[in-house]
């Protein structure tokens, strides 16, 4: 099967903890909820429609009945029939921990949503969110029933609490990121920059899946060029246009990411720096110093401090 980067990156996420819950509320009302802590929020709408706006970005989207809409970057949010209302602090009407049923605002009746937060693991998981849209909203009808169906089942799921529950509500809440990420490239592949808004352009993500499947390959423009079917200067400008990097830069925060997963689980330099490319070790290390932030042997011993965004998106 040829390589996808997307569910290559993805891999690196590990869905945990998720909650499922409902939303009802009537008349005017409006709710903020504070910084999220990097989970990630997948909503249907059921009845009714709401404005959202994300702070610190000017996205606000009017939702409607049928929608659905993930929030993959964990920061505060706004929902409301009117924003310009003061809004009620989410954390004073939803409990912390709350398993299915249905919070209710000002009586409920006029509007409501299901929904499912859930956090991700992994050393590099704000990295990796980072990078991707602070919103996905989802119209469309046929990708709205398969959206929506993952998060009923969710709900269900955590409701009933068979056996193996948290397994498939992880797996459910990991399988509606990947799904609600593609759904928003096939609808608006032309749209942001960095590494995942550059995997709606045919060409540049053959080259992706090019350096993701032998990272280790000495690539080189005229190489990649030929991948994606264009001359050497013209791929060198178009991934630069919308990735926000080079490709030569992409490719070493990808070996570094990978190098640094393999670190974190007991892997010797000697063994990840030939798996990557490096024909030393000291090459090695001045490269993953240089993108991580701190030498490899640092990195391995203290792997669950935070790390800056390496591979966040390069516009931000």
């Amino acid at each position: 099967m040829p390589v996808d980067p997307l569910s290559d990156v993805l891999a690196l996420l590990k869905p945990k903890g998720s909650v499922s819950a409902g939303f009802e509320a009537g008349g005017d009302w409006a709710v903020r909820f504070a910084d999220q802590h990097a989970r990630i929020k997948c909503y249907a709408v059921t009845d009714g429609e709401c404005w959202l706006a994300v702070e610190g970005t000017s996205e606000t989207a009017l939702i409607r009945a049928g929608d659905c809409f993930v929030l993959p970057s964990g920061r505060p949010f706004r929902i409301g029939s009117d924003l310009d209302l003061p809004p009620i602090d989410a954390a004073t009407i939803f409990p912390p921990s709350r398993e299915g049923g249905v919070v209710s605002l000002n009586g409920g009746g006029a509007f409501a949503l299901v929904g499912s937060r859930f956090a991700v693991e992994g050393r590099h998981a704000a990295m990796l969110l980072g990078a991707l849209p602070v919103l996905i909203h989802i119209r469309n009808e046929t990708d709205q029933e398969a959206l929506r169906w993952s998060v009923e089942r969710m709900m269900r799921e955590m409701r009933e609490c068979q056996p193996g529950s948290a397994l498939v509500a992880q797996h459910l809440a990991h399988m509606m990121l990947v799904q609600a990420l593609r759904l928003h490239l096939s609808e608006a592949p032309t749209r942001g920059v960095g590494w995942f808004f550059a995997l709606g352009d045919a060409r540049l993500s053959a080259a992706f899946a090019a350096m993701h499947g032998d990272p280790a390959h000495r690539w080189t423009l005229r190489e990649l060029g030929r991948i994606a079917g264009m001359s050497r200067s013209s791929f060198a400008l178009a991934f630069q246009e919308r990735v926000g990097e080079t490709p030569m830069a992409y490719l070493t925060r990808w070996r570094m990411l990978l190098a640094a997963e393999r670190l974190s689980a007991g892997d010797p330099i000697s063994a990840v720096a030939p798996s990557l490319g490096y024909e030393s070790e000291s090459a090695f290390s001045t490269a993953f110093k240089r993108v991580m932030g701190r030498p490899p042997r640092s990195f391995g011993n203290s792997g669950r401090e935070r790390v800056e965004r390496p591979f966040a998106d390069r516009s931000a």
